[in-house]
């Protein structure tokens, strides 16, 4: 059987083991292929391909569900289930996405993009299922790496109370998550490594149950446990200890023994975990070298691994700016403490870790614990800098308000990716931390408008005595602006700038807005209007005292932003306007009530209205009907003074 012919997995069933070995290459090769020349997730789908074979094998896919965590490493799934002949169009703009989605297949059970919510949603799908007296499995597979977030013990901690309930839990163990894995659970899986092999104890327990002539007692069943006991090392109790029964660990890339491991593990009742062990990035040899560099990749040759380069020459990304600056500070001033949760590489702090590992730490995919920390950090006179992506700092919400803000502690949350952030889709764009944060008493917010403010910004962070601050930066390249070695300037807090006067028409633009606010004020002048361009620099506090007057002397304000409008940028300055009982028309421009789909960022600022050119549009429109409205008034206050 071919690859491309599959359009339900239950195809698979009744293939011999060599068949599947072939799918198994197949899959790999288009997963490769496609990602060679797109981009995308690669390593981990590329390891769990004989796990998505062997699992699905076992599984009757017409009413069984299979809740994969995170969703990257299901690439093979999505080439199972009848996705084959688009998966070229994978996170392009209305393709298929690189993560699991509802609306895209019937065989996507749960939508994730964020890691750690697999098995609450299979249980949750479990115990309805028992509710309702249906009868299908329910599986969730879940990563090493994804087993660090709370929410996944938490998860665990429930269905092992809970012996009556069938659930699979399929843990990938591949060491990684996109860096290296780190803490306490990822030290016990390795030691599940050297464990007793499965077979021997599932031998033990066929030898038990031949013994069906002899009378069960109490004395029996100490036996049958003791020995089991003394065969498996102390390090699996944990799992059997929280009511689960641990299969494993199983060769993740043996189909016999995965099809022995599921078969066996469906026959059992209540909570059970299959141990898989796995290769990030097996059958491409590079990948397997390079498990951090080809997580995910933007095209890339297959014969050499290396990325296909853009002719254009490329500024430095704000991530590498913040992580270099960052650590030139931390190396003067040894209170400054970078924290990640399992995102060094992503968010720039790798440079920290390799240059000032005693200044690092990294907790794993952990935000809460993440925010916690820090604020325990700063209660004692460090000056923590908690460095997460704005869309996985959501995650941490209650801590934000309960452990930082309540008690004013001075936290300095860095969000990279603020804003559009392209392929990955709606699980990360960065639109909502401008709303989620505003709104919390104590909070200082602020964004660059390009990479030199935010070596400017980071000085004012780390400074900043009086309680929690945090900034905002988008995902990609600065605008190549000169840098500073050292010598950099805080800023004072909630002070704006006026980088452009004129006379017609105010825009006040925040962050990753300001350089597009620019661009169409030059455009507009070509027109005959003429713009004065704020960079805003804080949405709380508001530089009131510079926008308010010019906003009521022009009688109307354009807000630019890159995030959500509810409540957004563009709200703060419409409620301070209102606070002042000045009543003009404040035109928000930014992203409205949606979910941003994938596509890149400059397809979706296209979608969104948010290129210069559409702004300059807009405006310009805007200013025609006010135009025309003073016009009006002016001939209708003739009128009736004749």
């Amino acid at each position: 059987m071919n690859l491309s012919q599959i359009t339900h997995p239950n195809q698979l069933h009744g293939l011999s083991i060599s068949e599947l070995q072939e799918i198994a290459g197949q899959i790999r090769e288009k997963h490769l292929q496609t990602v060679a020349k797109i981009g995308g997730h690669l390593g981990s789908g590329l390891g769990v391909v004989e796990l998505t074979l062997g699992l699905y094998q076992t599984l009757d896919l017409s009413c069984d569900k299979v809740i994969w965590d995170v969703g990257h490493q299901a690439y093979p799934h999505k080439l199972l289930t009848g996705r084959y002949h688009r998966f070229h169009t994978l996170r392009q703009k209305d393709g298929i996405s690189g993560y699991l989605n509802r609306g895209e297949s019937q065989f996507d059970h749960f939508g994730a993009g964020h890691a750690s919510t697999s098995i609450s949603a299979a249980l949750g799908m479990a115990l309805a299922r028992d509710i309702k007296g249906e009868n299908f499995k329910t599986v969730a597979v879940i990563g090493d790496g994804s087993l660090t977030g709370g929410m996944a013990l938490e998860a665990i901690n429930h269905a092992g109370s809970l012996p009556n309930t069938n659930l699979l839990v399929v843990v990938n163990d591949n060491k990684m998550s996109i860096s290296e894995n780190v803490g306490a659970l990822s030290s016990h899986l390795n030691k599940l490594h050297l464990s007793t092999p499965v077979d021997l104890l599932q031998k033990l327990e066929v030898q038990f149950e031949t013994l069906a002539h002899v009378e069960s007692t109490p004395a029996l069943n100490q036996l049958k446990q003791g020995i089991k006991c003394m065969l498996a090392p102390k390090s699996r109790a944990v799992f059997e200890n929280l009511g689960f029964t641990y299969i494993g660990p199983i060769d993740g890339h043996n189909l016999e023994e995965l099809i022995a491991a599921f078969s066996h593990a469906h026959q059992l009742t209540g909570p059970v975990l299959v141990h898989v062990t796995t290769v990030k990035g097996k059958g491409y040899e590079i990948a397997e070298q390079q498990q951090i560099g080809y997580h995910a990749q933007s095209k890339f040759d297959l014969a050499t691994g290396k990325a296909i380069s853009s002719s254009k020459l490329k500024s430095p990304s704000y991530s590498k700016v913040f992580g270099e600056t960052l650590t030139k500070i931390a190396k003067r001033n040894p209170k400054v403490i970078g924290i990640t949760a399992a995102m060094s590489t992503g968010t720039g702090l790798d440079i920290l870790q390799k240059q000032l590992p005693g200044q690092y730490f990294d907790v794993g995919i952990a935000e809460q614990h993440a925010v916690t920390l820090a604020a325990g950090l700063a209660s004692e006179g460090m000056r923590p800098v908690i460095t997460i992506y704005s869309t996985f700092l959501q995650r941490a919400y209650d801590q934000i308000v309960h452990d930082v803000c309540i008690q004013n502690l001075p936290v300095f949350f860095c969000m990279d990716r603020a804003g559009i952030v392209g392929s990955d889709g709606p699980t990360h764009q960065g639109m909502y931390d401008i709303a989620y944060l505003r709104c919390i008493p104590n909070m200082v917010l602020m964004a660059p408008k390009d990479e030199a403010e935010l070596q400017q910004m980071l000085v004012t962070g780390i400074n900043h005595p009086n309680g929690p601050i945090a900034m905002r930066y988008p995902r990609g390249n600065g605008y190549g602006v000169p840098l500073k070695e050292e010598g950099w300037e805080p800023l004072p807090i909630g002070k704006a700038e006026v980088l452009r006067h004129g006379s017609d028409v105010l825009m006040v633009a925040y962050g990753s807005m300001v350089y597009p606010a620019l661009q169409a004020a030059s455009d507009l002048s070509a027109q005959g209007i003429e713009t004065t361009v704020i960079n805003a620099r804080f949405a709380k506090p508001l530089d009131t005292d510079l926008i308010l007057p010019l906003a009521e002397k022009f009688g109307r304000v354009f807000t630019l932003e890159e995030g959500c409008s509810t409540g957004g940028f563009g709200s703060a300055l419409a409620e301070a306007l209102l606070d002042r009982q000045i009543v003009i028309p404040v035109i928000r421009i930014g992203v409205s009530d949606r979910f941003v789909e994938h596509a890149t960022p400059e397809e979706s600022l296209l979608d969104l209205g948010l290129t210069s050119s559409q702004i300059a549009e807009r405006v310009k429109k805007e200013v025609k009907v006010f135009r025309n409205d003073v016009v009006v008034q002016k001939t209708t206050a003739v009128a009736m003074s004749l």
